[in-house]
């Protein structure tokens, strides 16, 4: 299962002992102005306390003051059974009650020294519309996007895979902000180490808030150390369904419109889900022209460098005129001049995503022309190496997934400060660092490099490229599915015509 440093619990040694008593606790909330509480009927007088910003204010006057005011009450059972909700529940444990006032329900209790209340959910929801996805947009297929509210992106889920064994998990997390966290997953399918590893790691984090589900990738990963995601975040619902299909474990957060899946492998990094909607030629050579991309894109600047300082010998003839030609003046060293170009470009994209959208992408477009030209006529950068350094920024772009991106974008550096201590061999060394690290990564215990290490024939059918639809009858064997056998291969390859 990998290495896994559980966390220690600290929630006891953590926790207040002296719990505020319940008219303590009214009166603490009665500080916020925000807070209402009100006594209401004649012959069985009670209170009624909420927040008005966390409850639907439409549901208190239809379903909560209609009914007992047509009906008068003489006791919170009557309450319980009058009102038309369900999970209305009576307690007198302080912290639940402090728990659920806070999460939208409303409070009703006789007076204001008892603890025994009814608990009344009337949360209101507030979300945006579901739109297009951003960082996933796909020509063809669905136009679909996960949203803030986690309930809506359950539904989404649901729609696709009309299935009782979704299993759905629900856990609070954050010591502060108490985020709900539902981990989803298909019993039946899913691996069960996969399943349980999952649940007793969200468990086990120690943090007070969590906002977004970058925080739980971040505290659950396999290895805090490494550049590379081991979860994927995706903005798709079909992805989502996809994956739990194949038996993978999607993990939603309550506020993030990314939901995590995983375990997941590199070569999943560079196949987008776009993929599917096209012929299997087509998705083959687009997945790999991408590792071709990455490639180049890391790659080509260091080698650039590594051959102008080290190596020119192997500049051909033809070749060798134009680079001297382009580098006569220049003052700085190739080194230097490579990080001065990568260092523009990095300035260049974090500028375009920081402004608003129509003025980022003018500064993208304008700053890179204007900056480009004036740099080569200035005398500073040759003008073959700022169309190596434009090459490799644009070949960056083609990663699907965001944050694969943003690891490309940042491992350029150490190959290039390699390639100018020890040229091509430093290029190597560097490689070789990069690749026994991958090899060694873990996402949730499964090998991160799978299904090339350990090499697994049937996987690789959709991975480095994908087969005809027939061809994938069996789930990968990576994720040790409980259920390999996606469909019958058999009748799937047997097509017949109707006067057959």
């Amino acid at each position: 299962m990998g290495k896994w440093f559980r966390r220690q619990k600290g929630g006891q040694s953590n926790k207040d002992k002296n719990e505020p008593t319940f008219s303590e606790l009214l009166e603490k909330c009665k500080e916020s102005k925000d807070f209402i509480s009100f006594r209401q009927g004649k012959s069985f007088s009670f209170y009624i306390s909420y927040y008005k910003t966390l409850v639907n204010p439409d549901f208190i006057h239809r379903d909560l003051l209609s009914p007992i005011t047509k009906h008068p009450i003489q006791s919170l059972d009557e309450l319980k059974n009058l009102i038309p909700v369900e999970n209305v529940t009576i307690t007198d444990d302080v912290k639940d009650i402090q728990d659920k006032l806070l999460s939208g329900f409303i409070l009703v209790h006789e007076n204001e020294t008892s603890a025994r209340c009814a608990l009344i959910p009337a949360i209101a929801v507030e979300k945006r519309q579901v739109t297009i996805p951003e960082t996933e947009f796909s020509v063809v297929g669905p136009k679909e996007s996960f949203v803030e509210a986690i309930d809506v992106n359950i539904n989404m889920v649901r729609k696709r895979l009309p299935l009782p064994e979704l299993y759905a998990k629900e856990i609070l997390v954050g010591k502060l902000s108490k985020t709900r966290v539902v981990v989803m997953y298909i019993q039946g399918i899913a691996n069960e180490d996969n399943i349980s590893t999952v649940l007793q790691r969200i468990k086990d984090i120690e943090f007070d808030q969590i906002i977004d589900s970058s925080f739980i990738t971040q505290l659950m990963s396999d290895n805090h150390n490494s550049p590379f995601p081991q979860l994927i975040d995706t903005e798709r619902p079909d992805r989502t369904a996809s994956v739990l299909s194949e038996g993978k474990i999607a993990i939603f957060v309550d506020g993030s419109p990314q939901v995590l899946t995983g375990p997941t492998t590199l070569p999943e990094f560079f196949s987008a889900f776009e993929d599917y909607f096209t012929t299997w030629h087509i998705a083959s050579f687009f997945r790999l022209l991408r590792l071709f991309s990455v490639m180049f894109s890391v790659l080509s600047s260091p080698i650039y460098v590594a051959v102008l300082t080290y190596h020119y010998q192997m500049i051909p003839k033809d070749l060798l005129s134009p680079l001297i030609a382009s580098r006569s003046g220049i003052p700085f060293p190739p080194i230097m001049e490579a990080i001065i170009l990568e260092l523009t470009i990095e300035l260049l994209r974090e500028a375009g995503a920081r402004l608003p959208t129509k003025v980022g992408q003018t500064i993208g477009i304008v700053g890179g022309i204007v900056i480009g030209t004036a740099a080569v006529e200035a005398g500073l950068t040759s003008n073959v190496l700022l169309i190596i350094v434009a090459l490799a920024a644009l070949a960056s772009f083609t990663t699907p997934v965001y944050q694969m991106s943003n690891t490309i974008r940042i491992i350029r550096f150490p190959f290039l400060l390699a390639a100018q201590f020890w040229g091509i061999v430093g290029v190597s060394m560097c490689f070789g660092f990069f690749l026994s690290h991958l090899l060694k990564l873990t996402s949730l215990g499964r090998p991160y490099v799978g299904p090339v290490y350990p090499l697994r024939l049937k996987d690789l059918k959709d991975s480095l490229y994908r087969l005809p639809f027939e061809k994938l009858s069996r789930r990968p064997m990576q994720l040790l599915p409980e259920d390999p056998i996606r469909f019958n291969k058999t009748r799937a390859e047997k097509k017949q015509d109707i006067d057959e």
